[in-house]
């Protein structure tokens, strides 16, 4: 809003626009706390490279300087896939985790708060936007190489703790490129979250 120099009632206008064409997504903390912390995303992937990496840079590119856009997308990618790959993997697993956990019907989002402070990439509760139960948290780990170990574990232990609704009784999950060492985490990799979308 700052930065567009827009002000509340067209910015909102131009949002709910955008939403309702599906250009845009909303999403909300997932917990058992009503909370309005709403984060937009550009539901398009490609769209959101282009405006990430080339856009922005059109005149290098123009001016015979794509190596230098190159180097920038080598440079940045690995941090903008883990981020752009995060809807994707909950898709996946809202179409997994239902006979994984033995739960019915779940849902699955994320959760965080206003300043970031605590932020969990994997939440599966019993409904949204406000659940009455949280069944489990989880990490997304989506490196070229390092397994998700015990070091990710004891994080998502203390998360599950803060979260509201969170308890010893939430399950863990991790999606993890490059697999797991972690006991006591649901593990979820590559060939099985693909294999998700060919359950309908």
């Amino acid at each position: 809003q700052r930065a567009g120099g827009l002000s509340q009632a067209p910015l909102a206008r131009a949002l709910g626009m955008l939403t309702d064409k599906r250009v845009v997504a909303v999403d909300q903390p997932l917990s058992t706390k009503k909370t309005k912390e709403p984060r937009y995303r550009i539901t398009d992937p490609y769209l959101r490279f282009w405006l990430r990496f080339i856009g922005p840079h059109l005149d290098e590119v123009e001016r015979g300087r794509g190596d230098l856009v190159l180097n920038r997308i080598r440079t940045s990618w690995p941090a903008w896939r883990g981020r752009a790959i995060e809807p994707v993997v909950r898709e996946a697993l809202s179409r997994l985790v239902a006979e994984r956990l033995e739960v019915s019907a779940p849902v699955v989002g994320g959760y965080w708060t206003r300043n970031n402070s605590l932020e969990i990439d994997i939440v599966v509760a019993d409904r949204a936007p406000v659940a009455t139960r949280i069944h489990a948290i989880g990490s997304i780990k989506w490196h070229e190489t390092g397994r998700f170990d015990h070091r990710e574990q004891a994080v998502l232990e203390r998360q599950r703790e803060q979260i509201p609704g969170g308890s010893d009784d939430v399950r863990l999950i991790a999606a993890s490129r490059s697999g797991c060492d972690a006991s006591g985490v649901e593990a979820f990799g590559p060939a099985e979250l693909i294999a998700a979308w060919s359950q309908g």
